[in-house]
């Protein structure tokens, strides 16, 4: 199972990041836990330096871009 992390503090961009994540796990039929990590302190431990930012399985794939969920969904499959 993948893990997929939202970082991000709650602003528009990151539930926007959420919900494509959620639709491309949806589409691509990979079974994923969907996490959001909104402490900064948590956010911090990954050195991005802008949010929102998308982690899979402890890496990080996106920082500060709101990716679609076929950008996403490409990442889940590769």
């Amino acid at each position: 199972m993948k893990k997929i992390q939202i970082l991000g503090t709650g602003c528009a961009k990151c539930k926007t990041l959420y919900e494509n994540a959620k639709k491309a796990v949806e589409e691509t039929g990979v079974e994923a836990e969907i996490e959001k990590v909104e402490d900064i302190k948590d956010i911090m431990k990954f050195n991005i330096l802008m949010t929102p930012g998308l982690v899979v399985d402890g890496e990080v794939k996106a920082a500060g871009r709101v990716l679609s969920p076929e950008d996403i969904r490409k990442l889940l499959v590769s």
